[in-house]
């Protein structure tokens, strides 16, 4: 067991960051996921160094392969973060009805598309411009598009507004934006390996289309009218055990066709929103979710090396393509939102900024097959954790710069 033994430890630092750092940006009236990302970048690999390097047990299991250590090691960090995005996105789903998606559905629509055009267009035009090759910028442009709304999911929670329009919006355009993410993403990587198959692209998108529109209509039908009457079962607990089933079976349904897990985790919770036993899914969620989800916000910024950025050019070019990032979103969320107010409209805009763990997957992609240097994959990166930085702050104060909302004790939760 002495192998794992530095996995332990280091998922105790890991932690102990992420609730010492939330606890202290709490205090300052500024939402916890920046202390907990900002947490990742101090304690990790590029910083302090107190995570990401093997120990000397579980590098024997690798002949003294450090390379092949610290890419198992991190698939382990990969693996905690994911569960983490997956059980916060489950939560999110617990307090959100398929009808209340379907009263924006337009409006969601609208901005899904609009956010993935703007940031794509302004993106590959700026980074073409700077001399880099069309795939390149393509793979630039593309990891530029999709919102990880997992984060902003958890300052929404925070701040107690989960059940708003706005936030109703966000989460329909971040299936669309999921979807057609998906495709633009295979569509460039097809591009830089020089083969193009429009069949399977249109295969690709009827099933991710198939998939999403079957789970929520047929699962919150019969959940709707049936509930899951899990009850009877003898195991203690039964419908929580269920419902983390459904949950992960999902998940991973997603990830088989191709879109992000954390949409079947949705999709699992926006089923069982409708289920009698609902409130108790969400008592019985809550602990984990406490447990889990700062594992993921500490784990991005581990990702983050400062010393990439000693190159004023590359720094220039990070910081323009953030701001074109920001705006990219920003323009196309409030247009989309067009009728609203200007605030409400903002703050759907400010709610698709984040991308967080998804411009990085794209971005890997590109450098897994030689489209993306290491240059312009530090950019990406750098865009990556400040659109992540840049967002939370900027709801709260779109919300009338009110407070983080302390979180009921899971013995208090009572149902209305």
């Amino acid at each position: 067991m002495d192998d794992i033994t530095g996995i332990l430890v280091d998922l105790f630092v890991i932690f102990f960051a992420a609730r010492l750092a939330g606890e202290l940006f709490l205090r300052l009236k500024q939402p916890a996921i920046v202390g907990e990302v900002l947490a990742g970048v101090a304690i990790g690999p590029y910083a302090l160094g107190l995570i990401g390097s093997p120990s000397a047990d579980f590098l024997t299991l690798f002949q003294g392969d450090d390379e092949a250590a610290t890419e198992a090691l991190n698939v382990v960090y990969d693996v905690i973060a994911g569960l983490g995005v997956i059980i916060l996105l489950f939560f999110v789903g617990l307090e959100t009805r398929l009808s209340e998606l379907m009263a924006v559905r337009n409006r969601a629509v609208a901005v899904g598309v609009l956010g993935i055009v703007f940031p794509w267009l302004l993106g590959f035009a700026f980074v073409y411009a700077t001399g880099q090759s069309d795939v390149e910028s393509a793979f630039v442009a593309t990891a530029m598009v999709a919102t990880s709304v997992g984060i902003t999911a958890r300052v929404l929670g925070d701040l107690g507004v989960m059940t708003s329009e706005e936030a109703r919006i966000i989460l329909g355009a971040a299936i669309v934006d999921d979807i057609l993410g998906l495709l633009l993403l295979a569509v460039v990587s097809s591009w830089g390996e020089g083969d193009v198959d429009v069949v399977e692209l249109v295969l690709t998108a009827a099933l991710a289309i198939a998939f999403v529109v079957f789970a929520a209509s047929a699962g919150t039908h019969v959940s709707r009218r049936y509930s899951i009457h899990l009850e009877r079962l003898h195991l203690e607990n039964g419908a929580f055990l269920v419902a983390m089933l459904l949950m992960l079976g999902l998940s991973a349904l997603a990830g088989v066709i191709g879109l992000a897990a954390i949409i079947g985790a949705f999709l699992a919770g926006l089923i069982l929103a409708e289920a009698d036993e609902r409130f108790e899914l969400e008592r019985q969620s809550r602990p984990i979710y406490e447990f889990l989800t700062p594992f993921f916000f500490v784990i991005i910024g581990t990702k983050v090396d400062l010393a990439e950025f000693k190159n004023a050019e590359v720094l220039a070019i990070a910081v323009a393509v953030t701001g074109l990032a920001i705006a990219g979103k920003l323009a196309g969320g409030m247009l989309g939102a067009r009728g609203m107010p200007l605030r409400n409209a903002a703050i759907v805009g400010a709610g698709m900024i984040p991308r967080g763990e998804v411009g990085l997957v794209a971005a890997g992609i590109g450098a897994g097959i030689g489209a993306v240097s290491q240059d312009m994959f530090a950019v990406v990166v750098f865009m990556s954790i400040a659109t992540t930085l840049v967002a939370p702050p900027a709801l709260s104060a779109l919300y009338g710069g009110r407070h983080v909302l302390k979180v009921v004790p899971a013995d208090d939760f009572t149902e209305p």
